[in-house]
């Protein structure tokens, strides 16, 4: 996720990475560009309807955050799909092949199973991030506080080191997937993401010479907001008693982990709201060195992807022809986790 560091009023835009291609996002659409086998760009372009708008409530503090990070999950999973299918398309009959820059449109028969298969990647997802940045940390972190620190650990030392193991396993995770060649190149595909949301941002023209130059690290980069998860966490998880059953401590994190999505949520808000400030500096910098793993320098084929799909996300929000005019920004987390890795457990082709 990532919006602009744009004046207060001008639009944002944010995106993700995805197989050999990008989302982007404008205030109420998305555009999607992918490169296939063959060396040419499909596009696929919608409406995003905001749920606060649907639903009211759902504009609190807390619960706005909730609400945003569920549907770009959803979102993000969806057009993952669409990119894994068109990467893949070399093995398809030609007819079954859009032209070069044709907008790709699933069949309508398909969409109820499509939706099903989204909601079971999300639970899929979410489960193994549950067992592998929860579970498993609190489990060694019982076995810890017996075999190493003798029982006397506190609340909040327990946490702590609670804590301190899901931030390794979650580094070691990205560490790991690093390595690997297809998620190198979600990586690269990060990178051009953010460089063209910069290039937006300072409102220059929107060419690959031109975002070429830009900084592939983004203040507001979805990798700052899981580092902001990891650390309020640790403050919630603190009331939580330590002397509770391990099933009670483990079910009490489950259900406290929307309110600390949406707390984090908050807190990313406040920092683009005061990005002028020293702490905004402070609170950004190990997103921003984080970055230096999960972007990776794109090539000039993949800003030209980029560039395209931002300007279907901004044509299909009637946005392309005017950028002089102050306009509603869009959420400083459209999409919010987006910039994470594709196979993170429980996100969504995050870069």
């Amino acid at each position: 996720m990532r919006t602009g560091n744009s004046p207060e009023g001008e639009l944002l835009v944010g995106g993700q990475a995805l197989i050999e291609g990008v989302m982007m996002r404008s205030p109420g659409a998305y555009g999607v560009a992918v490169r296939r086998p063959d060396g040419s760009i499909v596009f696929q372009r919608g409406k995003v309807a905001s749920l606060a708008k649907r639903y009211p409530f759902l504009k609190l503090p807390i619960l706005r955050g909730v609400a945003v990070l569920f549907q770009s999950l959803a979102l993000g999973i969806r057009t993952l799909n669409f990119s894994a299918e068109q990467a893949m398309a070399e093995e398809k009959p030609p007819e079954a092949k859009p032209e070069e820059g044709q907008e790709a449109k699933p069949e309508a028969k398909k969409d109820d199973k499509s939706n099903w298969a989204i909601a079971g990647s999300m639970a899929v997802g979410l489960a193994l991030g549950a067992g592998v940045f929860l579970l498993l940390p609190l489990w060694l972190t019982q076995l810890s506080e017996h075999y190493v620190f003798g029982g006397h650990l506190g609340n909040l030392a327990f946490n702590l080191v609670d804590g301190l193991l899901r931030a390794l396993f979650f580094l070691g995770y990205i560490f790991l997937i690093s390595r690997m060649k297809d998620i190198h190149r979600v990586f690269q595909y990060h990178g051009a993401e953010h460089k063209v949301v910069f290039a937006w941002e300072k409102q220059v023209p929107l060419t690959v010479e031109n975002a070429r130059v830009q900084s592939r690290l983004h203040p507001r980069c979805g990798t700052s907001f899981l580092l902001f998860v990891l650390l309020v966490s640790i403050l919630v998880f603190a009331f939580i008693p330590k002397t509770a059953p391990f099933l009670m401590k483990f079910g009490g994190r489950l259900l406290l982990v929307p309110a600390i999505a949406g707390l984090s949520y908050e807190v990313l808000r406040f920092t683009a709201k005061h990005r002028a400030a020293p702490l905004f500096a402070l609170l950004v910098a190990p997103g921003l060195a984080l970055q230096r793993i999960t972007t990776q320098e794109p090539t000039d084929d993949m800003l030209e992807v980029a560039i395209a799909a931002l300007e279907e996300a901004l044509r299909e929000d009637g946005l392309l022809q005017d950028r002089e005019t102050p306009r509603e920004a869009a959420d400083p987390l459209a999409v919010p986790l987006a910039d994470m890795p594709s196979s993170m457990p429980g996100a969504a082709a995050r870069a």
